[in-house]
């Protein structure tokens, strides 16, 4: 069977590469361009992974994921949050974030299904 994946990104090049990166790993991905769409994507789907944009228009990627920490049906899904501009600051809270971890952008084309994959249990 094959593993779903979520893709939560404003930017559509961003959104499109990652999810036929992922499609050509095996994946089945389904994309959303801002937190809410994600959030009733994911509530939909319960794809064995997410990944999120940290700057999303309607919220922040960290503020979607505390939200579906709180349900029961979406707490354990690990999540890898991909972006541009991470301080020290900002990866300190991304790493607190139970289940997750992060890539920074540009991704790596050849890399980034496999390195995905590796957040997966």
């Amino acid at each position: 069977m094959k593993k779903k994946a979520v893709v939560v990104d404003d930017n559509a090049n961003n959104l499109m590469l990652e999810k036929d990166l992922l499609e050509v790993a095996g994946f089945e991905v389904f994309g959303a361009a801002s937190g809410a769409d994600g959030i009733a994507m994911i509530r939909r789907e319960k794809p064995d992974i997410i990944i999120m944009d940290v700057r999303l228009p309607d919220m922040p990627g960290t503020e979607a994921i505390m939200i579906l920490r709180q349900d029961k049906e979406t707490s354990e899904i690990p999540v890898v949050f991909v972006t541009a501009s991470v301080l020290e600051k900002e990866r300190g809270e991304l790493v607190a974030i139970s289940n997750s971890g992060y890539m920074s952008k540009p991704i790596s084309t050849r890399t980034f299904a496999k390195e995905i994959s590796q957040f997966i249990k």
